[in-house]
């Protein structure tokens, strides 16, 4: 996939980014579309949207939240929080629980039924990422695993504008 002038135009006009770094965030931008098109066809035909497969992610990375807390993740009201846990939980992906101190408080968590829908999509991009890596030559496969490390190394010492990163993620799942 060819990235626009106007993509790369953007991206050059914020004055410490190079040529490189722009081309870089392009193809990373084009790549990463490009999967999610491909793993949102199969989910259209499971009846999951991409909105959907987000809360399940972020239940999945940060246990149950409060629907008021998934509402500001979300950036979204508490009632359009509501109706979309509404859907994914009449498929059992999720359920909502009263905390019993404070019955004014709704916590939602992921189901067995949501893990193995999130595992379904992770082997999905699996097969996905090794038909695409089975074209390239050792050197290349090489080159692309350390440029790889080298990004998580950079992400995981960035701290976010908040400061230093609060996006903590359960151990475990990568």
């Amino acid at each position: 996939m060819t990235r626009s002038m106007a993509q790369v135009a953007r991206v050059d006009t914020q004055p410490t980014t190079s040529a490189t770094t722009a081309a870089i965030l392009a193809d990373v931008r084009a790549a990463m579309t490009e999967l999610k098109c491909v793993g949102s066809e199969r989910l259209v035909r499971m009846g999951i949207s991409m909105m959907q497969l987000h809360v399940l992610h972020l239940l999945e990375w940060h246990g149950e939240l409060t629907m008021s807390r998934l509402a500001d993740v979300l950036d979204v009201s508490v009632s359009a929080a509501t109706g979309l846990i509404d859907r994914i939980e009449e498929r059992g992906f999720v359920e909502r629980i009263r905390v019993p101190t404070d019955r004014r408080i709704v916590l939602v968590r992921i189901t067995d039924p949501g893990r193995q829908l999130l595992d379904d999509v992770e082997v999905l991009r699996t097969e996905i990422m090794l038909r695409v890596l089975e074209q390239l030559d050792p050197d290349q496969l090489e080159r692309i695993a350390g440029a790889m490390a080298d990004l998580r190394a950079a992400l995981a010492s960035t701290p976010t504008q908040d400061g230093p990163s609060h996006h903590l993620h359960v151990q475990g799942r990568e």
